[in-house]
């Protein structure tokens, strides 16, 4: 009898072991990224503007990550949108590809990569968070700033599976400006801008679960946050996410 009971407790203890190992791997989480292509430009946009403002509110000790991409086709239509980039307006266009569209349109909101819709549709924006925190992730991500200096940054990240045709997309983000407008279709009007796509870079892994990665930013100020997810080059799809909180 004695040799039996210390054999179970050998046997319970490997077990103990076993499951302690498997814990030591992080388990892919729900998230639900956010990409807002808007322009202050756009009379359409204000409302889709100020949606994301009040679930970035609601939705800060989340993984909910909003990204608002300022595009610069609107610029020649009467007003210059300060934060406009030709390449928030290529990216929106890599997603007309993705997602097999006929053109592009502001304001529009992608989430995760898969599913895209007018951005001021609530209802439609809530229920996709709410279905994209419950889904279980595909990865997990985890990211550190190892040095800042200025408007250089060094990060490092680490996958929690392989990342074989992923690319790992870094995006600075102002929380919040505001900016009078005094031409186009919003003239007169002041508009309060939040989460700002300020600069993004994209990186290609090779297949590398975790390494340090290099990019430059504009003027960093406190409270600017760093917005991290994989990302599939084929398809669109974002296959997990990761945000920090930047001091100047």
């Amino acid at each position: 009898m004695v040799k039996q009971i210390a054999y179970l407790l050998i046997a319970f203890s490997a077990i103990g072991l076993a499951f302690t190992f498997k814990q030591n791997k992080p388990a892919a989480q729900g998230f639900a990224v956010i990409e807002l292509f808007t322009s202050e430009g756009c009379s359409s946009c204000p409302p889709a503007d100020a949606l994301i403002a009040r679930i970035a509110n609601e939705n800060k000790e989340k993984p909910v990550c909003i990204l608002a991409y300022h595009v610069d086709y609107w610029d020649r239509l009467g007003w210059k949108d300060s934060f406009s980039s030709p390449r928030n307006s290529k990216r929106q266009n890599q997603y007309a590809d993705w997602l097999r569209l006929n053109s592009v349109y502001t304001p529009q909101i992608v989430v995760n990569g898969r599913h895209e819709f007018i951005g001021s549709e609530e209802k439609t924006l809530r229920d996709a968070i709410q279905n994209s925190l419950t889904e279980t992730g595909q990865n997990h991500l985890e990211i550190a700033v190892e040095k800042q200096t200025g408007s250089a940054i060094s990060l490092t990240y680490q996958t929690g599976r392989q990342v074989q045709g992923d690319n790992l997309v870094v995006a600075i983000v102002n929380p919040g400006a505001t900016n009078k407008i005094e031409r186009g279709e919003n003239k007169g009007r002041i508009l309060n801008q939040v989460q700002i796509v300020n600069s993004f870079e994209t990186f290609s892994l090779n297949g590398k679960e975790k390494g340090l990665v290099s990019l430059t930013s504009g003027s960093i100020k406190n409270d600017f946050e760093l917005i991290a997810f994989l990302q599939n080059v084929k398809s669109g799809q974002i296959k997990a996410a990761a945000k920090l909180t930047l001091k100047a």
